[in-house]
């Protein structure tokens, strides 16, 4: 069965029932229809401008032609999680010699950065065995697999060995930050570096909890994306597409707030 007849059957098996129809099923209607048009201009990306990175922080990245969880198509443009760009530059120009990326995905931080940090050792962690999978074979696509160590689960043991004063930790965990920046967890990380998506979607009040826990021991900054980018050196034709494909190529799926923090460990200053 082809992608257009499953998006036909769940609109049709959502839309169609006795009961009234309410702004939630509608919306989860617009969702799903949104997200399979994002896949089909994800396809006419990938053909017309192919799987490089043609922007932001991690310009030049070889990716695969889908992402293994979430949006691809803002990650070819270079405008995937623009609001933190400023930020990850800063990374690669650091003396950071150890990046741990829990929660790897494909592998876009990781290898993106491992490229740009040739002096540098990348562990990367993803519970997905597809991601995982992915992200060894990005690593090899992008000619730094020798330096980026993939594996599974990720716990505190794996930071052991690591000076903290050199390692940047990154993590993107869909809400399970939560326990892996636990309050008992605090004596751990506490001189470590972080940068940290906090799913707010997920559980409300996330964030400034967050903050609370690490405000002794972190200068924080918490930053929002209200989802605008800004496309710069885009080619013609991508500008000629209509207003709503153009949206929809720098949609990142998201379903609710999810702030970055920021976090500095003050033994480090």
């Amino acid at each position: 069965m082809s992608l257009h007849d499953n998006v036909r059957n769940s609109l049709l098996q959502g839309l169609s029932t006795s009961e009234p129809a309410t702004v939630q099923s509608l919306n989860g209607s617009l969702r799903l229809m949104a997200k399979w048009r994002s896949h089909l201009l994800e396809n006419t990306i990938s053909k017309e401008l192919g799987t490089k990175v043609l922007g932001g922080p991690l310009k030049g990245l070889e990716l695969g032609l889908h992402s293994i969880e979430g949006c691809h198509t803002p990650k070819i443009l270079g405008c995937y999680e623009q609001p933190i760009s400023d930020y990850i530059t800063n990374a690669i120009s650091s003396d950071y010699q150890t990046v741990v990326n829990v929660g790897c995905a494909e592998g876009y931080y990781a290898i993106g950065m491992a490229r740009l940090m040739p002096n540098s050792l990348f562990l990367a962690f993803d519970i997905n065995p597809k991601a995982t999978e992915c992200c060894r074979e990005l690593a090899k696509k992008n000619q730094v697999a020798d330096r980026v160590k993939v594996a599974s689960k990720f716990s505190l043991n794996d930071l052991s060995n690591l000076d903290p004063k050199t390692t940047l930790i990154i993590v993107d965990i869909e809400g399970a930050e939560d326990e892996l920046l636990s309050t008992n967890n605090v004596p751990y990380l506490k001189d470590f570096d972080l940068i940290v998506e906090s799913h707010e979607v997920v559980k409300k009040g996330l964030t400034n909890e967050l903050c609370s826990r690490y405000y002794s021991t972190h200068n924080i900054r918490c930053i929002e994306d209200n989802g605008q980018r800004d496309l710069a050196n885009m080619p013609n034709w991508f500008f000629k597409l209509s207003h709503l494909d153009q949206l929809l190529c720098v949609w990142e799926w998201r379903e609710g707030a999810t702030p970055w923090l920021i976090m500095k460990s003050k033994s480090r200053l």
